[in-house]
């Protein structure tokens, strides 16, 4: 099989988790929605129980190759996703910050045109944080985000909600809030795959970065811009497995944040990829919203 129908293939079967999917990892997918990250993203709030909700919706039209050239084959890719997360900070202190644990629920719809549309409950995320107040400004965050196998997958379905192996992030991230100012976001990632038992194929470990930047009015209104940078830095591993084919990409757009000053907010941001290899590549709209039970 010769690199473009490879290509082709994995792309089809592709797994694409709210933010977008690659072929360089298998089935083209990622655990993580790049770019899920925004305005307030790491820090804390208040020892309480809070509810997020997540909505995105992605659209690819094409396949960027090892050296970011089109790939010309027919390919139209659209997901939609609708995430539930609970979080809870407890009054417990661990190294000086607060302790707090949470789960996330997807719920995914993939349809790529003309193989396959599929709909479901994707993979479970969960984990604990810690979270540090410096200042009323400054806020910094650690993780360890487990993602479990419980979305449906089949090796040889076209479509897979899934992805079938378990996966762990190290997490770190920095908020600088200020609501009559510059505010500046950084959510780092560094994710560890594990092995598909059914296909014996190990997907390499990726690095990811969300961001944001923008000014606040003082009114509960925050502008500015949002994405993420992407990077897979290891070889994946088992059969079928090709190199050089590390995934990686770019993204940036607008973003708004409101904040009701009464214990809820929302933000909603669009993002385009760019410099992609070995991905498909295309645009995202998300919001997300937080409030407290």
């Amino acid at each position: 099989m010769n690199f473009k129908k490879q290509l082709t293939k994995l792309a089809l079967t592709s797994v694409a988790l709210a933010a977008g999917s690659s072929f360089a990892t298998e089935g083209g997918g990622s655990m993580y929605p790049a770019g899920a990250a925004n305005f307030t993203c790491c820090a804390l709030p208040p020892p309480g129980t809070y509810g997020i909700v997540d909505v995105e919706s992605y659209r690819a039209t094409e396949l960027r190759d090892n050296s970011g050239n089109k790939i010309n084959v027919p390919f139209k890719l659209n997901v939609n996703a609708a995430s539930a997360r609970f979080v809870r900070v407890t009054e417990q202190q661990v190294l000086g910050g607060s302790l707090a644990v949470h789960a996330i629920v997807p719920v995914l719809s993939v349809d790529v045109a003309g193989v396959q549309k599929k709909t479901g409950i994707g993979d479970v995320v969960f984990g604990p944080a810690i979270g540090w107040h410096h200042s009323p400004n400054l806020h910094t965050v650690a993780a360890l985000d487990i993602f479990a196998p419980t979305g449906a997958y089949s090796k040889t379905e076209a479509v897979n909600i899934g992805r079938n192996y378990w996966a762990t992030h190290l997490l770190g991230g920095v908020s600088w809030i200020d609501p009559t100012g510059w505010n500046a976001d950084a959510k780092v990632m560094y994710g560890i795959n594990g092995k598909n038992k059914d296909t014996d194929y190990k997907s390499g470990n990726e690095f990811i970065v969300d961001y944001a930047l923008g000014w606040g009015f003082g009114n509960g209104l925050t502008a500015g811009v949002g994405g993420y940078i992407y990077r897979q830095v290891s070889d994946d591993t088992g059969a079928g497995a090709t190199s050089p084919n590390r995934g990686r990409a770019n993204a940036i757009g607008p973003s708004l944040k409101y904040d009701s000053g009464k214990g809820w907010f929302i933000t909603a941001k669009y993002q385009a990829e760019s410099g992609v290899r070995n991905r498909a590549a295309g645009d995202a709209f998300l919001v997300k919203a937080v409030f407290p039970f």
